[in-house]
């Protein structure tokens, strides 16, 4: 980025916590000033939340950056923190996990039961041969043996991978390659969209390329017909008649978690490690924090799939280690009806919801008729993860969903972050619609120019890290050069090679402060757009354009220009009742050009807007704006293996001859 980035949407409205939500509040403003005054000491206190078999010497070890290493010498099993704990505090009876199947089938498993179950799936394990340090690959739909594999793994010392259960065979054997992982847990298949969608075969296929993969454990979920080989072994004749006796070691604060891995810029995937003490740390005082928990009470609802960090971090192990109730839900937010989130609120009276930003502009196209269908009244905070999120969005979310009185924190974190970084605080902050705000207590986030220099109040640029936080990856698996140089190599000591200079972590986002200094996260830096010498956010441009009250979703990608450079091309989805053939199309698009222009500035007007019935995205959510580039500049489409539906590039890529209209 020549230049820093444009500070083009100005969004002033606040909203401050309820009264009653601020004065019963987990964490209050003080704990700004005490992570201020010693940064570590905070994180130790936070450290103490949990129960630790060993104390640590040291609480952070930054002799050898990147390199961290926090709570040195201290050892904790996570699985009995997230599990025995309770049941030994005599809290076994109470729920943890409310599952919910798509076809409509319940399980309500307390913590005493999900403690004997997860005991039972380490000593199936360990009669696998599985030892501490050994990788397990995890490839399950939305099942609780997907948590129960995890915490198993956690509790044995294995280091999981888990795999998201929509990836491809391809996928799949590069992850288990990678990590040359020697048991992969898997199903027969889930439940998508009212039928069943299988994994065994994948999985099959995946393991006839990975040599290192001497078993198969299956849980039966679809009773569909498998393949079965020799390495084969069904999870209920193994794990459910395996002893629910088993003690938790405990292990090291550094010892290897989890891998996850994320895609790279290259054909090999990074595989992110998280080690165990500073990652449950993090994860579970963020939970505490940010979701305002109140175990005794709440019922909390993560919508994410538990193949994605954000199923890691607030599915299994932050609330977990909080002990609270939480619902799991297997399937997709229409089937059978469009109403089945909401339905599955008002059952299990949740109290807490926590979703994308997808999920929500999905939902405004639907209507809010659907959402008013339901008793949302147990509803007392609303959370947001996974992308920027527009300030309408925000506003229909709070609107139609929160009463327009309940709290919601946009949260700011990533993968290699492992757990929240910057977000509000719900009894704390008075949000601005489309803000994540301020960084979390103990985090130091800044957003800086192409010298690494703090931009002022007003200014765009890079979102960095200037310190250390218990919860950040430790390297990418087996390659410490790509770990400093994929997110070492941009700022400061990484790019200086002076050993004087501090080392800075680079997000890879783009962001910008407004001029309260709150921050405001602009998508991925490469989802940036030059045009005529000014960069332009993706983001900003999609928030314009949903403002507009005929458009319910919207993507922006830049296009080759010969004037410009680059241009904005925009695909917008239409509200449901709104009317865009022939004519009525052409004045659609030339009213939203216009309104893009009048929202963010004549510089920010789109080449070109095409009416589209719906976006290529991936089974999590997100858009690929890769494949809209390719439409935008009438490219051959690349892989669409990964998408939710492949028909929707052709919809696009056919009506690409219209939406145009003239330059000016």
């Amino acid at each position: 980025m020549s230049e820093a980035l444009a500070n083009l949407l100005n969004e002033t409205r606040q909203f401050p916590p309820p009264a009653e939500l601020a004065a019963a509040a987990n964490v209050t403003a003080d704990a700004y000033g005490e992570a201020e005054a010693d940064r570590l000491a905070f994180w130790e206190r936070q450290a103490g939340r949990l129960s630790w078999a060993k104390q640590w010497d040291q609480v952070l070890d930054w002799s050898n950056p990147p390199f961290a290493k926090w709570f040195v010498g201290g050892q904790l099993n996570v699985a009995y923190n997230c599990l025995d704990r309770h049941v030994e505090a005599g809290r076994g009876d109470k729920v943890a996990i409310h599952w919910e199947g798509e076809p409509g089938d319940t399980r309500t498993i307390t913590y005493a039961e999900l403690h004997e179950l997860t005991c039972q799936a380490a000593n199936a394990l360990t009669d696998l041969g599985v030892v501490a340090g050994d990788r397990v690959a995890i490839y399950l739909p939305m099942v609780p043996e997907a948590a129960v594999a995890m915490l198993a793994c956690a509790r044995i010392g294995a280091t999981h991978s888990v795999v998201f259960g929509g990836f491809s065979a391809e996928s799949l054997t590069n992850r288990i390659q990678d990590a040359s992982a020697k048991v992969v847990i898997t199903a027969d298949g889930g439940y998508r969209r009212g039928k069943p969608s299988a994994l065994k075969p994948t999985v099959d296929e995946a393991v006839a390329n990975c040599p290192s993969v001497e078993h198969v454990l299956v849980v039966r979920r679809t009773g569909e017909e498998v393949a079965w080989s020799a390495k084969d072994h069904w999870w209920h004749e193994t794990v459910e008649v395996a002893s629910t006796a088993h003690t938790a070691e405990a292990f090291d604060a550094e010892h290897p978690l989890f891998i996850l891995y994320t895609s790279g810029t290259t054909a090999r995937p990074k595989g992110i490690l998280h080690t165990s003490g500073g990652y449950l740390t993090q994860a579970a005082y963020t939970a505490h924090a940010v979701f305002d928990l109140k175990p005794e009470s709440d019922v909390y609802w993560c919508t994410a799939d538990i193949g994605w960090v954000t199923g890691h971090s607030y599915i299994v192990y932050g609330p977990l280690a909080n002990g609270v109730t939480q619902v799991m839900y297997e399937g997709t937010p229409d089937t059978p009806h469009k109403g089945r989130f909401w339905e599955i609120v008002d059952k299990y009276q949740v109290t807490i919801l926590y979703t994308a930003p997808t999920l929500i502009r999905t939902m405004m196209k639907w209507g809010e008729d659907i959402p008013a269908g339901f008793d949302l009244s147990s509803l007392r905070l609303l959370g947001s993860v996974g992308e920027p999120i527009n300030p309408e969005a925000w506003m229909w979310y709070r609107q139609h969903v929160g009463r327009g009185e309940l709290p919601i924190v946009d949260t700011w974190w990533q993968t290699e972050t492992g757990s929240m970084m910057i977000s509000p605080l719900p009894g704390v902050t008075a949000a601005k619609p489309g803000s994540a705000m301020t960084p979390l207590p103990g985090v130091v986030a800044d957003v800086v120019d192409d010298q690494g220099q703090s931009v002022p109040n007003g200014g765009g640029g890079y979102l960095v890290l200037r310190e250390p936080w218990p919860s950040m990856l430790r390297t990418i698996w087996g390659d410490d050069n790509r770990f400093i140089e994929t997110y070492w190599s941009r700022f400061g000591a990484g790019a200086s090679g002076n050993a004087e200079d501090p080392w800075i972590y680079f997000a890879g986002d783009g962001a910008k402060k407004d001029d309260d200094g709150h921050i405001w996260l602009l998508g991925r830096v490469d989802d940036v757009m030059l045009v005529s010498g000014h960069n332009i956010s993706t983001t900003e441009v999609e928030s314009a354009l949903v403002s507009h009250p005929s458009v319910a979703e919207a993507a922006v990608v830049g296009a080759t220009d010969p004037t410009t450079g680059q241009a904005i091309v925009a695909f917008a989805i239409p509200r449901g009742t709104t009317e865009t053939g022939g004519e009525a199309g052409e004045q659609l698009i030339a009213e939203l050009r216009n309104h893009v222009a009048k929202t963010l500035g004549p510089i920010a007007k789109p080449r070109q807007i095409m009416l589209v019935p719906e976006l290529p995205k991936t089974r999590s959510g997100k858009i690929m704006r890769r494949l809209l580039r390719d439409v935008a500049e009438n490219r051959s489409l690349g892989d669409v293996t990964t998408l939710q539906d492949s028909s929707v590039m052709e919809l696009i890529a056919s009506g690409m001859g219209g939406g145009k209209s003239d330059e000016d």
